[in-house]
Formats: structure tokens, C-alpha cells, sequence
């Protein structure tokens, strides 16, 4: 099979960096989840994907498959060509941005937009941290968070949570006294410092007001999960986790996508998709950060129990454009060779074969966040 006709809508991905601030980091840097300096000052050249991936860029930019090479390339061309040549060269229709990682040191989505049609993924905690440094009372920041939300602002296409990074997936149900007492108590804490808000109560609680919204809108919400960096709990990252906010009947119209193929509980998420008509799957991340075998088993045990109809393709690419391509070339290719071996074990006929890809690299998302693209 060869896939690289279908042009892909990429449903989760980040933000570039603002070219001074990617200066600042080593070009390692943003093919590893580690942010230690010795992880990206050295070990991070050390892994398959990093040692993969000079090769692949090289080759497309007409260089010696060196860093060295690569850097002088990248300067040579510029940003904007190299957003360019990358986006061509993944054949990308649009793609969804959460714009809440690093947001002081990003590029706008107006950038982005330059080069391809954008939506908007709006980070739930970004916009609580905003209103709690604002805001000295519960109820009206409450009623500010929820009117922020209701309705979704235009160019919107789903919430983001990453309650995963924070307190981890088991999220359980909060009463809204208990919220406001945990808000104040944070206020108290405060003293003008930059909020980072790690409060499990307040955060379960503003998720499921997200969650209520995204219901009465049918509004997708994305969750990370599974592997990150290393401000997260790996063990609280198994989407397992969730199966109490699954049985809650109140949330039940809201789409929840799990992230990132939640690596390494592939057949856990599988298994969620499968059973909870409201649990959608991507495998951005995963591919193409692990190595050739690790991607390919990776879309293996999502697929082992997951309807094709919610699997979707993303990049989680974020702070240079080589992301966007690695993970579109990988996607594709590694796709093909699962449904393949699924035809050759009479699993899908070869027809079967060519709708399915068709709709995990683009189908199902418009279908999901209603969008025509």
C-alpha cells in the first residue's frame, strides 16, 4: 500500500518555537521527551529515532546526514521555507494546535496559518491559571471559566486537558464547596508568584466543568495520556484510570480522545475504545519517537481491539517543522505495513484495507470534530 496520496489532518499538534528561542536549546532537544541538560546535551543522540531521523532530513534537504550539515542547511533556508518544504513534503490538508505548551515562546496559530489551515485546541488548565491569578473571588471565577467556554470560542474545534501531567487519570468527582475551598486556599499561596496549578481537587473539578460544556456541544476533549515528560507519573498515565469518569452518565455525550496512543498501555486504550462509545484513540507521539519495531507494534495493539473507525492520525509535533514530516512519513508507511499484514491474515480484504486508511489519516477526525477541510 502506498498512502502518501491521502493528504493527512493532523488533529493534535503543537505550536513552533519563535526561532530565538529554539536557539537556545540543542537541535537534540526536540526529539526527546527528557528536558535534563545531560539528556539533551548528549544521550539524546543516542537513540533510534534521533539517529533515524538525521538520515530522513538529510536526505530531504539535500545534505550530509550530519548535525552539523543539517544545522548550516536549516540556517541557509530559513524558518519559513523549511515550514514550507515540511508541510509540502507531509502532505498536510490542516491541523489543530494546541497552543498552550510554552505559550510565552511560540509562534501565534496567525503564523501557521500561512502555510496551511489551522484550528484551535484550547488548554483547559492554561486559561484556569489565567483566571486564578486574575480573580480574588471562587464564584466568579467560576462563572468566568465557564463563560470563557460556553460557547466554545470561534476557531475551537476541541478542549485539552493535561490532568495527566498534573494529578494524574483518576479523576474523581469534586462538590463545588470543596472546589471554592481549595481555590482560596491556593489564592492564599499565591503571594504574586506565576501560578502552576497542581491542585488535584480544583483540577478534577474544572475538568469536569469542561466536560459538562463539551457535552451539551458534543465538543471533543483531548487527554493526554500514557508517556510524557518526566513531570508526569507514568504509573497515574495509564488510561485505565478513568473507568469512574467513563461511567459517569453526565459526560457521556462528550468525545474524550486519548493522546499519544497512551504508549505504553496501547491494548488498555484499545480495550476503552472498544467498550466506551465516547473514547476515541491517536497515535501521535509514539510515532515517530520510538523506533521502526516499536511504532509498528504500536498501531498493531491499538488495532487489535479499537474500530478503525476511532483511531486517528496525529504528529504531536511541536517546536520545529522536521516533527510534522518524521511523524507523517512514518505514519503512513508504518500504517500500511499493519493493514497489510491484517490483509494477509484475512483479518481485511484489500478494499477494506484502502477505506480504513483513508479514514484514520484524515476521515474519521472531520467526522469526529466536525469540520469540512
Amino acid at each position: 500500500m502506498n498512502l502518501a496520496d491521502i493528504p493527512l489532518i493532523d488533529q493534535h499538534a503543537h505550536n513552533l518555537l519563535r526561532p530565538e528561542v529554539a536557539d537556545r536549546y540543542p537541535y537534540a532537544a526536540a526529539f526527546t521527551e527528557g528536558y535534563d541538560s545531560e539528556i539533551i546535551n548528549y544521550h539524546a543522540r543516542y537513540t533510534l529515532f534521533y539517529r533515524r531521523s538525521l538520515r530522513e532530513i538529510a536526505t530531504l534537504l539535500g545534505c550530509e546526514a550530519q548535525e552539523a550539515a543539517i544545522l548550516a542547511r536549516r540556517q541557509s533556508l530559513g524558518l519559513e521555507n523549511l515550514t514550507q518544504l515540511y508541510f509540502k513534503a507531509a502532505n498536510l490538508q490542516a491541523i489543530f494546535l494546541d497552543d498552550g505548551l510554552q505559550p510565552d515562546n511560540i509562534l501565534p496559530l496567525s503564523w501557521h496559518e500561512r502555510f496551511i489551515p489551522v484550528q484551535r485546541i484550547l488548554r483547559l488548565e492554561v486559561l484556569a491559571e489565567e483566571l486564578i491569578s486574575q480573580i480574588e473571588d471562587f464564584e466568579t471565577f467560576l462563572e468566568t471559566f465557564n463563560s470563557q467556554l460556553d460557547p466554545p470560542p470561534n476557531g475551537v474545534v476541541a478542549f485539552k486537558s493535561i490532568v495527566c501531567y498534573r494529578t494524574g487519570l483518576d479523576i474523581q468527582p469534586v462538590a463545588v464547596d470543596v472546589a471554592a475551598t481549595n481555590f482560596y486556599h491556593l489564592k492564599q499561596q499565591l503571594q504574586n508568584q506565576p501560578l502552576r496549578l497542581i491542585n488535584k481537587p480544583l483540577i478534577d473539578f474544572l475538568l469536569q466543568q469542561g466536560l459538562l460544556i463539551a457535552a451539551k456541544y458534543r465538543l471533543p476533549v483531548q487527554l493526554h495520556t500514557g508517556y510524557g515528560d518526566p513531570d508526569l507519573d507514568l504509573r497515574l498515565a495509564n488510561p485505565l484510570h478513568l473507568r469512574s469518569l467513563l461511567e459517569s452518565p453526565q459526560y457521556r455525550n462528550a468525545p474524550i480522545v486519548l493522546l499519544h496512543a497512551s504508549y505504553p498501555y496501547m491494548r488498555e486504550a484499545g480495550y476503552l475504545a472498544s467498550v466506551y462509545p465516547q473514547i476515541y484513540l491517536d497515535f501521535g507521539l509514539a510515532i515517530p519517537f520510538l523506533s521502526v519495531s516499536g511504532m509498528r507494534q504500536t498501531i498493531q495493539q491499538l488495532l487489535e481491539l479499537t474500530p478503525t473507525s476511532k483511531l486517528m492520525y496525529s504528529s504531536d509535533a511541536h517546536s520545529i517543522p522536521e516533527l510534522y514530516y518524521l511523524a507523517a512519513k512514518w505514519g503512513r508507511q508504518l500504517l500500511a505495513e499493519v493493514l497489510e499484514q491484517a490483509i494477509e491474515d484475512s483479518d481485511i480484504t484489500a478494499s477494506e484495507a484502502e477505506a480504513i486508511a483513508f479514514a484514520i489519516l484524515r476521515e474519521n477526525t472531520v467526522a469526529l470534530y466536525q469540520r469540512v477541510i
